[in-house]
């Protein structure tokens, strides 16, 4: 039989000549090639290997991390960038006066005239960057911070939003930021947890847990709650001596070390008693961190932990305190709570109707604390492997609200900074428009901004994944870009 007679019925006959053979074994060939890339390189997939039993030794990141740590200053309720961050000087002859073809309605309700910014503004270091006198103490900082002006959100409504910022994602359910890095990187310290939330003192935030859920990932990289006001609860035996519960945790440990030879293999069960040993080691170890006795008393006075004029900052310091205490002693990631949850602005900067009136109050409690942090981590070097993290879930209209003096929701543009380890000192990046409506340069959407929090601890944001109901699950879900332009 002839292969080169055409009229044979032979399907895929002209791959049988020998230019089609060579170029299809061709394509062939780097087709296997690149499904052995993305099946045995890490490159493309990166689901850590946890051990049961030691969920939280120290992995290696990706690639050389610039940032160890992290400290996150979370401010809930919407801090208005019109008041902090976003000098917007063509507000000012144009307060009072209605925004041409401007939105009738917002999501709080019928929007009102425009508002020129309720704080003076100033220059300030050698950049020169406009910042409010609302944060006087942060201010100083601004040659040592990246900004970026142009951020989004996916949502207006303070819980999903608070979700999107902390998990990627609106909806309840999904692993939070701090919860991705332990889970990829571990911790340097045994004897503490390897992620720490520490709520404001006046209450938990809006979406409470979900900022600090381990959503679909396994439970021991959940953040653990605590702070210098309320440490951990039941942490401590009662009606015990020492000796005794000494000699109990002990028994247990022999008991437990049998029972899980026993049943080799048990993933469950190794955690669950890799966590009761944590617990018992946290009864050493808590008690010791969060007793602030030893501080020095000009640091306790640097933070306003000594203020008894306002005892709120005085305990937000203490949290302050506490945050830099546990970045010395190895804990991967901090989430530091400033405002906690929906009270018309009282509690935090949710600014609708009394904007100038609360913004008082909140700034005298974050302001003096949260930059003497972040001087007092400079000061001990910490800050050359510690990532410092500034953010709230969106920001505020350039307009009031009618008949009130506050601001609506805004997620189409609105600022959160860093400074520390890896970040490029005094940069401000992207813009929103001359009225600070919306982001109009450089558009970031929440993602980017975790993507590069990822990138600084040495992890690519698109290979740390789980699989979670037949989907390999990200941070930032299919999108997310790093900031380069922040990075140093």
């Amino acid at each position: 039989m002839n292969i080169h007679d055409q009229s044979l019925p032979i399907v895929g006959f002209d791959q049988l000549n020998r230019r089609g053979f060579l170029s299809n074994t061709a394509t062939a060939l780097g087709s296997v090639a690149l499904l052995d890339l993305l099946g045995g390189n890490r490159s493309y997939a990166s689901q850590p290997a946890i051990d049961p039993a030691r969920p939280f030794i120290a992995r290696a990141p990706h690639y050389p991390a610039k940032a160890e740590n992290v400290v996150v200053i979370f401010c809930a309720g919407a801090v208005s960038q019109l008041e902090t961050w976003d000098y917007k000087p063509d507000l000012i002859p144009l307060d009072g006066k209605p925004l041409p073809g401007g939105p009738a309605v917002t999501f709080q309700g019928p929007a009102g005239n425009l508002a020129r910014p309720q704080y003076k503004f100033r220059q300030r270091g050698q950049t020169g960057k406009w910042v409010s006198d609302m944060i006087p103490h942060l201010a100083e900082l601004t040659d040592d911070i990246a900004f970026v002006h142009s951020l989004t959100s996916n949502s207006n409504t303070h819980g999903p939003a608070e979700n999107f910022l902390s998990t990627g994602n609106i909806l309840d359910g999904f692993p939070s930021l701090g919860s991705w890095a332990t889970y990829a990187l571990g911790s340097e310290n045994a004897n503490l947890p390897a992620y720490v939330a520490i709520p404001d003192p006046r209450g938990v935030p809006q979406n409470g847990s979900n900022n600090w859920g381990p959503g679909f990932l396994p439970a021991a990289f959940q953040g653990t709650p605590l702070s210098s006001k309320a440490p951990i609860r039941h942490l401590r035996p009662t009606g015990v001596s020492s000796a005794a519960d000494e000699a109990t945790r002990s028994l247990l440990q022999n008991m437990n070390d049998r029972h899980l030879q026993q049943h080799p293999g048990d993933g469950k069960l190794a955690a669950r008693i890799a966590s009761y040993e944590l617990a018992a080691r946290m009864q050493l170890s808590v008690p010791e961190i969060t007793d602030l006795s030893s501080e020095p008393a000009h640091i306790l006075k640097s933070y306003g932990a000594d203020d008894e004029s306002n005892p709120t900052r005085a305990a937000f310091a203490r949290n302050c305190i506490l945050a830099r205490r546990m970045i010395e002693r190895g804990v991967r990631f901090v989430q530091l709570f400033n405002g906690a949850y929906a009270s018309g602005g009282e509690l935090n900067w949710d600014g609708h109707s009394k904007l100038k009136e609360q913004y008082d109050k909140h700034a005298a409690i974050l302001d003096q604390p949260a930059a003497a942090m972040i001087k007092d981590m400079k000061a001990r070097g910490l800050l050359e492997n510690t990532l410092v993290v500034w953010c709230t879930e969106f920001g505020r209209m350039p307009f009031f609200q009618k008949g009130a003096l506050g601001r609506d929701h805004n997620p189409d543009g609105f600022t959160c900074w860093m400074t520390g380890a890896g970040v490029k000192p005094g940069v401000s990046h992207g813009m929103t428009d001359e009225i600070g409506q919306k982001a109009v340069q450089d558009i970031h959407p929440l993602y980017d901004f975790n993507a590069t929090i990822l990138h600084l601890l040495g992890l690519d944001h698109e290979r740390l994944t789980f699989e979670h109901n037949g989907v390999q699950r990200r941070l930032t879900n299919v999108e997310g870009h790093v900031i380069h332009e922040i990075l140093a």
